[in-house]
């Protein structure tokens, strides 16, 4: 499944192309990525820097003395995570134009999970348009629902 796919951040400022050779995932439980992101896991898609066309360079955070991590800074998307010194780094999932066909496949920084975020299968489930102040909210602003 080697295919070239594309991202970016929420305003769409900062676009990319990365050729991708599979689905595999991971989940990311360390603190620095919970702390980074907001979140109790990050899911990331590991692919090779060379691979990687930035349509507009990302800014940088240097989040740790080892490495660092590309994001909006206008929006403040999270785009990924990377070691300086790798040839490969991490794009987070969630910044595909369409994450859907990837799938975790291990999880990493496990001293950190918090293990009832992981399995929620038999949580009640809502969309989006059936919780009308949301499609109220959009509709007045936007006049559709976002993508």
């Amino acid at each position: 499944m080697v295919k070239q796919v594309s991202g970016g951040c929420a305003c769409g400022r900062i676009r990319y192309r990365v050729t991708v050779a599979d689905s595999d995932a991971y989940l990311c439980h360390c603190r620095m990525c919970q702390r980074a992101t907001g979140g109790v896991s990050v899911p990331f898609k590991s692919v090779r820097k060379e691979d990687i066309v930035w349509e507009e360079e990302p800014d940088w955070y240097p989040s740790s003395p080892i490495a660092q991590r590309p994001f909006c800074r206008t929006c403040g998307t999270s785009l990924g995570f990377a070691y300086p010194d790798s040839e490969n780094m991490d794009l987070t999932v969630g910044s595909f134009d369409d994450p859907r066909p990837y799938r975790p496949r291990q999880h990493f920084g496990v001293e950190s999970m918090h293990k009832a975020w992981i399995n929620t299968d038999g949580l009640p489930e809502s969309r989006t348009e059936a919780y009308q102040p949301v499609v109220d909210r959009w509709m007045e602003k936007v006049g559709k629902l976002p993508d």
